[in-house]
């Protein structure tokens, strides 16, 4: 007997319920709830001093402002490492970048407290201080994967006829690279930045380990509200100040991807 196809069609939707659920419960609900409790105090009445709280209060703007210099830190060194790693990459034959693509994957399936740990471990065995080297280099540690990805695949997408005819005019090396190759791999250092640079503005366990609580990024600063129940609100008025940053930052990398798609299709 022939199955209908709206039969066929509802059935396969219905294995989208799970998600909906999902995301229903863990995403849109707590999302609300941080709107909701940024707008009311701790006696449920309506204001906006935990916003004005935030503008003026100088130790949390320096926080602020600190974690912006960190994570802008973090992502040029991330940039740096990654991208000279992303284009030998994809250079190399299949078979061996797969294999140092698995070794740069490998440290991500250990949770980040544990990598953070081993970076104190490490430290301690070279008798280096913990501070502010060791919280940037445990952040680059981190988020060094994130962006060598977006970089290798935009990279290898590069249409090979494209470098052989800058090769046959002539082009160098470095006139490759920087007149092909880099314009060409602007998406995935775009993304790689996104990536990178958002998480470790908001991040607090990392560099609570790796500095013994003595620098505290933007994300500490949430994490010590949102557990004080007399504070929590304003954790959560924290909180969608940096949901917002993030938004922000995603509708500008969206509209440059699509001005950059126009220009491409010309």
């Amino acid at each position: 007997m022939k199955i209908p196809f709206s039969l066929r069609k509802s059935k396969r939707s219905n294995w989208v319920l799970p998600y909906m659920v999902f995301l229903l419960i863990f995403v849109i609900v707590p999302l609300v709830l941080i709107g909701l409790y940024s707008f009311f105090d701790y006696n449920g009445n309506f204001t906006l001093k935990h916003f004005v709280k935030f503008f003026t209060q100088t130790e949390i703007l320096n926080t602020f402002i600190y974690s912006i210099v960190v994570a802008s830190v973090v992502t040029c060194l991330c940039i740096l490492i990654a991208y000279p790693a992303a284009f030998f990459l994809a250079r190399m034959n299949v078979s061996k970048s797969r294999i140092l693509i698995m070794l740069f994957v490998l440290p991500m399936f250990v949770n980040v407290l544990i990598r953070s740990l081993a970076t104190v471990a490490l430290f301690d065995f070279l008798h280096l201080q913990l501070g502010e080297g060791a919280l940037l280099f445990g952040l680059t540690y981190d988020f060094l994967p994130f962006m060598i990805f977006p970089i290798y695949n935009s990279i290898i997408k590069i249409d090979p006829a494209l470098i052989e005819a800058a090769q046959d005019l002539g082009a160098t090396i470095g006139q490759l690279i920087r007149r092909v190759i880099l314009p060409l791999s602007a998406p995935g250092i775009t993304s790689g930045i996104m990536m990178v640079f958002l998480p470790a503005i908001s991040t607090f366990a990392i560099s609570e380990i790796l500095t013994l609580n003595n620098k505290r990024l933007f994300g500490s600063i949430i994490q010590e509200n949102i557990m004080i129940t007399d504070k929590m609100n304003f954790g959560a008025a924290l909180s969608l100040i940096m949901l917002v940053i993030i938004y922000l930052s995603l509708m500008i990398d969206r509209k440059k991807g699509s001005q950059e798609e126009q220009e491409t299709s010309f």
